[in-house]
């Protein structure tokens, strides 16, 4: 019981610890203070490039690269998982996807012995059933576990398909080549769900017609309720089932009107892309990246300097733009400590995953080693919930 307490306790004062950091060959990063990168690796359809920069006091981004099967048999299929989770109100949803989506997706892929939209629509809602379940177990002891919610941004490579799922506003960019021109050509692959979004907020009320007060203008920003920017998350039980919208729930997050259907879905956008050759790179990102920089900067980006150290490259410009704005410079920001920084940026997580265009042609059924790497070189033992956390303003 001691060393369980223990453990907890360092998870809340040293988030960064390296006690649970992979030990697998493809899986070592460097640290640089609150920035971890992994500026090159090999999947079976290409190269990557990886980086997360702390700006919470508990790192609310979670991420993950998956390489080689697919399935929970080693018949396959065989292909690249990326998974980027962006937490608010705390890190616990982020980090309960980040141990089970992918162990959900083999399950489901396995059972339907292929990959497919339906496949990743089912390994979805099993994430969203199985931590809805964990709130109502923790309930009478951590309530506030009912508003902590994480975005979730997927992108499945098999064969020459790419699957994009989104729930959020994290965000997948493509990059393609133009021949006549030698430029890259940014094609956004997600769709977001964020309240800031028209489209977004004329879904909301379409759904929920007689609730005037389902998005709502506060502080110049529109909220789901006032509460929420996002209208699609895993989590966020307190706005999806009205049994944990109540005491002891903080009174902020409690509404004055008892709901009858949920407010937020966790139902994903989900598109399938045919890869072409001249489709060189996509760009996985949480919002933090994107508050700073448009699709066709960041694309640019990856293409005018070589492939090792993309993602760093990446996140280093979004900080240099933080820095900017808040007229700064580089080197002063990267000396604020974590939480303090938070009022600089959010915590940014980058995937740069390269797509090898004669790799991709047979690498659905060529057998590769399996490669498992986590943002932030961390790894989270699958039942450790960070109860010292209390949830801010939710901004999604």
């Amino acid at each position: 019981m001691l060393s369980r307490l223990m453990n907890l306790l360092k998870a809340c004062f040293r988030p960064r610890s390296d006690r649970f950091i992979h030990k697998n060959a493809d899986t070592g990063g460097h640290q640089d203070g609150l920035l971890w990168y992994k500026d090159t690796g090999q999947h079976v359809n290409g190269e990557f490039s990886m980086a997360v920069v702390q700006a919470n006091n508990l790192l609310e981004d979670q991420s993950q690269l998956e390489s080689g099967c697919l399935s929970t048999h080693e018949s396959g299929p065989y292909g690249t998982f990326v998974g980027v989770y962006d937490g608010h109100g705390g890190p616990e949803t982020s980090r309960y996807v980040n141990d089970h989506l992918f162990q959900h997706l083999k399950r489901f892929t396995y059972e339907q012995q292929s990959m497919s939209v339906d496949v990743i629509r089912k390994a979805y809602q099993a994430t969203e059933e199985g931590f809805s379940s964990l709130v109502a177990r923790q309930w009478p002891m951590t309530p506030q576990l009912a508003a902590v919610g994480s975005c979730c941004l997927v992108g499945v490579v098999c064969g020459t398909n790419l699957y994009v799922a989104n729930l959020g506003d994290s965000r997948a960019v493509l990059g393609r080549a133009i021949k006549e021109t030698e430029e890259y050509l940014a094609i956004q692959l997600s769709a977001e769900h964020n309240a800031c979004i028209e489209s977004v907020r004329q879904e909301l009320q379409l759904l929920h017609p007689d609730d005037s007060q389902i998005v709502v203008l506060k502080h110049n920003v529109w909220r789901v309720k006032g509460l929420i920017q996002i209208s699609r998350s895993i989590g966020d039980v307190y706005l999806k089932k009205a049994e944990f919208n109540r005491e002891p729930l903080y009174p902020r997050f409690r509404l004055r009107e008892p709901f009858k259907k949920p407010i937020l879905s966790a139902d994903p956008s989900i598109s399938v892309h045919r890869l072409l050759p001249h489709d060189k790179f996509v760009i996985f990102a949480s919002d933090g990246l994107w508050e700073h920089l448009t699709n066709q900067e960041a694309v640019d980006i990856v293409q005018k300097h070589s492939r090792t150290g993309s993602a760093r490259r990446l996140v280093k410009t979004a900080l240099q733009e933080a820095a900017k704005k808040r007229e700064m410079r580089y080197s002063d920001l990267k000396k604020i400590d974590r939480g303090v920084r938070r009022h600089f940026h959010d915590d940014i997580t980058v995937i740069v995953l390269f797509l090898d265009s004669n790799l991709i042609s047979k690498a659905s059924s060529v057998k590769g080693p399996n490669i498992s790497v986590r943002g932030g070189g961390i790894n989270f033992p699958s039942n450790t919930l960070a109860p010292c956390t209390t949830p801010t303003e939710t901004t999604g």
